[in-house]
């Protein structure tokens, strides 16, 4: 089985610039106007043109929108250095929503993205989530 990440954007040239300054992606494949493929990470990440005010899925009534907004599902980005990451993203356009805050597996840092998407950023310390695991 393979895992896609797939991120929706009003803007693809914002997006793209977004990715590839703060993350050090690069633009693999062009869908034509309707998305691109971002490649540098452990799986390709997908931005999709999804205009806002459309609908978000065709079995309810929400609206797509671009400002800030919660969702249980987000991307984190492993880094080896935190703070040069987090200044790195904010250069490029997020937001950072906190302190960055260390815990016994790592520290993260709160973002969202110019469109309005949660993002973590992480650095693992000691053995990572193993810190925290507990066995099976």
């Amino acid at each position: 089985m393979e895992l896609l990440a797939n991120v929706d954007v009003d803007d693809l040239a914002k997006g793209v610039a977004f990715y590839t300054a703060a993350f050090d992606l690069r633009v693999g494949r062009r869908f034509g106007a309707e998305g691109v493929e971002l490649l540098g990470s452990t799986s390709p990440l997908y931005l999709l043109v999804k205009p806002a005010g459309t609908p978000a899925a065709k079995s309810v009534a929400q609206k797509r929108d671009y400002r800030r907004h919660w969702t249980p599902v987000h991307l984190d980005f492993v880094v080896t250095d935190i703070r040069a990451a987090v200044s790195k993203a904010v250069k490029a356009g997020a937001l950072l929503e906190g302190e960055i805050e260390t815990h016994s597996w790592g520290r993260i840092a709160h973002l969202s993205d110019p469109f309005g998407h949660g993002l973590c950023i992480l650095e693992f310390l000691g053995r990572g989530y193993d810190e925290i695991a507990t066995p099976s």
